[in-house]
């Protein structure tokens, strides 16, 4: 009687036992001014073998190769950076964009990236003008178009004032993009 009753209360109140649910419904909205491709975040890349006979003096250095970052869905929007040296990089309907590269450094010279594994080489990081991306240190701010955009870096080993030891090396540098 008491299951009847039950079942009578619920359809008159217009609710029928297994016929309604809730969606919980989460997300975050995040202010940026472009979106990092995925297969630019987390990259792999290969120098391939250097001969220790190509790193004979302090300062020789193997091949550079790409580091490509694919942004998409940049928006319009003004921005006005200053570099480290004071230099104003503007634009009125162009995000900008620096980046920060960061990792272990080489013990010889700070301004390489360790490469695990082997002495007497580091990794040296440069942007697509060819200057040095110092590990934590934000880099120049570069303007970017609305739409898609590709940033290019290269990385090749160096030698370094360390005694030069032969091996399989690792490196991981962690970059982040700030926009302003």
């Amino acid at each position: 009687m008491v299951a009847l009753l039950s079942t009578a209360v619920q359809a008159a109140s217009g609710i029928i036992d297994g016929t309604q649910g809730v969606l919980r419904v989460t997300g975050t909205l995040t202010e940026s001014a472009c979106r990092l491709e995925m297969n630019s975040a987390d990259q792999s890349v290969r120098l391939g073998d250097v001969g220790t006979g190509r790193l004979q003096q302090m300062g020789d250095y193997g091949t550079p190769v790409a580091v490509l970052l694919h942004l998409q869905d940049c928006i319009r929007s003004s921005s006005s950076n200053s570099d480290r040296q004071g230099n104003l990089t503007w634009g009125e309907s162009q995000p900008a964009v620096s980046l920060t590269f960061s990792g272990l450094q080489d013990d010889s010279n700070p301004q390489l990236f360790l490469a695990q594994g082997v002495s007497g080489m580091g990794l040296r990081l440069t942007d697509a003008q060819n200057h040095n991306v110092m590990p934590g240190v934000a880099g120049r701010p570069q303007l970017l178009t609305p739409g898609s955009n590709v940033l290019t870096y290269y990385i090749m080993p160096e030698r370094t004032g360390a005694r030069l030891q032969a091996g399989t090396y690792l490196a991981y540098i962690n970059f982040r993009l700030s926009y302003e």
